[in-house]
């Protein structure tokens, strides 16, 4: 039986679409074939996809220290940012990617 979604925010599905994931990745098929198999609208897969993945990803988080004053980095950072605060960040060559994206949209609000 082919099962039609087209609510992406049908709460009572989501228990289901970690395995639907699962299973479209191991099927080798793209998602436009997997959903038209399966009568689920592609939106509504890219919508849960992009939800879960948001979910597992572990926010981590520095502890920052703030002074009148802070002295030169022994070590020069990869990169600095100068807030309109005065407040400087410097961050190193080697940082992850998924936590500099956090760190910044915390910085915009």
């Amino acid at each position: 039986m082919t099962e039609a979604v087209t609510e992406p925010k049908g709460g009572i599905n989501q228990p289901q679409w970690p395995e639907r994931l699962a299973e479209q990745e191991r099927s080798g098929k793209s998602v436009r074939s997997f959903c038209k198999d399966r009568g689920i609208a592609e939106h509504v897969f890219y919508y849960w996809r992009k939800r879960l993945r948001r979910q597992s990803q572990p926010v981590r988080f520095a502890l920052v220290e703030r002074s009148a004053a802070s002295p030169e980095p022994s070590a020069p950072a990869g990169l600095e940012l100068v807030l309109t605060t005065g407040e400087r960040l410097r961050i190193g060559a080697g940082v992850d990617a998924a936590a500099l994206r956090t760190v910044l949209e915390v910085l915009r609000r």
